[in-house]
């Protein structure tokens, strides 16, 4: 998942991220402009899940 495509959903996919992972906090969902491997890591500590499943787990939703 590129950078645009990221930051162009990232509101529209948070809330689907909230739905799957209801401990996901706003603090962990948030998207910074040149820090989207902060949110990778984030994500990936939450779920267990490896980036490249993190970012096809996005796509998908």
């Amino acid at each position: 998942m590129d950078k645009l495509e990221l930051k162009g959903k990232w509101n529209e996919l948070k809330g689907k991220v909230k739905q799957a992972h209801g401990d996901m906090t706003d603090d962990d969902l948030t998207y910074e402009e040149g820090k989207e491997d902060e949110l990778y890591g984030r994500l990936q500590s939450k779920t267990g899940k490896t980036r490249e499943q993190i970012i096809d787990w996005l796509r998908s939703l």
